[in-house]
């Protein structure tokens, strides 16, 4: 039918960034298992496969009583030693019963949570774009769940360098003629419906996990740059709020990396409208001309411009 996921984006509670070593140990969330590491163009570590049974109420836009019973699969991962993912997702299907099956036959199937009874999948794919409901199924609260124990670890000092809010990106996708919709719902909310042709494969999480990334990287560098008040500070006071940006976030931009060849028309068509790329870039030249700025006034002020 369908397959939903929700990523939790945030900056790592750590002072600088982390070493791959470090990477490897805090999310070797599952003894046995392997922590994946990919060193190019970024280092890039992704904890094993968790899975978590639910049985419970699934999203429903006309507010229907619909019940699944099965297993989410989620994982945590590590950007560029800076920034830390919560990923979750599972592929809803019908069941062959609407009896509930024993707890064997779920883990038989990981990442799949069986509808007991009838339901329209239009349904359900727009009610998951809106809040979960109380005794419902709610891949956000799991995916914070294994981002929590990555942040919270004694590997990390907690000393981050700025401050910085989550980015939630809840999507869907489904089976049909190639289409991508992404809306911002609110400061922290965002949602992905991506309709794509045959089978649902793992590419599309790493690609709604990519553009998570990045627009958590674009979202913090506009907030980076909405306090430093540029022209309504001294040069001074804007270029020392505009140096962790610097610091810590424009040297992780590197959209479709780790995408499928078969899924990059997608990141494209966003990269058209709404244009992601478009606006880091311009971001990113006035962080730099400001920095700029604020150099040659220095080495004004110091006698370092004069002529020798």
């Amino acid at each position: 039918m369908l397959v939903m996921g929700e990523v939790h984006t945030g900056l790592l509670q750590n002072s600088g960034e982390v070493p791959e070593s470090t990477c490897h140990e805090l999310l070797n969330l599952l003894s046995g298992e392997r922590v994946r590491v990919s060193r190019r163009p970024i280092v890039h570590a992704v904890s094993p496969d968790l899975l978590t049974g639910v049985d419970c109420r699934l999203p429903s836009a006309s507010r229907s009583r619909i019940r699944g019973a099965g297993t989410v699969l989620s994982r945590s991962s590590i950007t560029g030693g800076r920034v830390v993912q919560g990923s979750s997702h599972t592929r809803i299907e019908r069941a062959g019963s609407d009896r509930r099956q024993p707890w064997s036959h779920y883990l038989a199937r990981p990442g799949v949570v069986e509808v007991l009874g009838k339901v329209k999948a239009r349904d359900l794919a727009d009610g998951f774009a809106e809040e979960p409901p109380p005794d419902g199924l709610d891949l956000g609260a799991i995916s914070a769940r294994f981002m929590d124990v990555v942040q919270t670890s004694s590997l990390l000092d907690r000393r981050t360098p700025f401050k910085i809010a989550r980015t939630k990106l809840r999507w869907v996708a489904e089976p049909g003629e190639p289409a991508i919709t992404f809306t911002l719902r609110s400061d922290q909310m965002r949602t992905i419906r991506l309709v794509h042709q045959g089978e649902f494969t793992p590419g599309v999480v790493d690609l709604c996990e990519d553009l998570a990334l990045h627009d958590w990287l674009l979202t913090s560098l506009l907030v980076i740059i909405e306090r430093a008040r540029i022209g309504g500070t001294s040069a001074t006071e804007t270029a020392v709020k505009l140096a962790p940006a610097v610091d810590h976030l424009l040297h992780l931009w590197m959209p479709m990396a780790r995408v499928d060849d078969a899924l990059i028309p997608f990141w494209e068509s966003l990269d058209r409208r709404p244009g992601f790329t478009r606006q880091w870039q311009s971001m990113v030249d006035r962080v730099r001309d400001q920095l700029a700025v604020r150099t040659l006034a220095f080495l004004r002020e110091t006698g370092g411009g004069k002529a020798q």
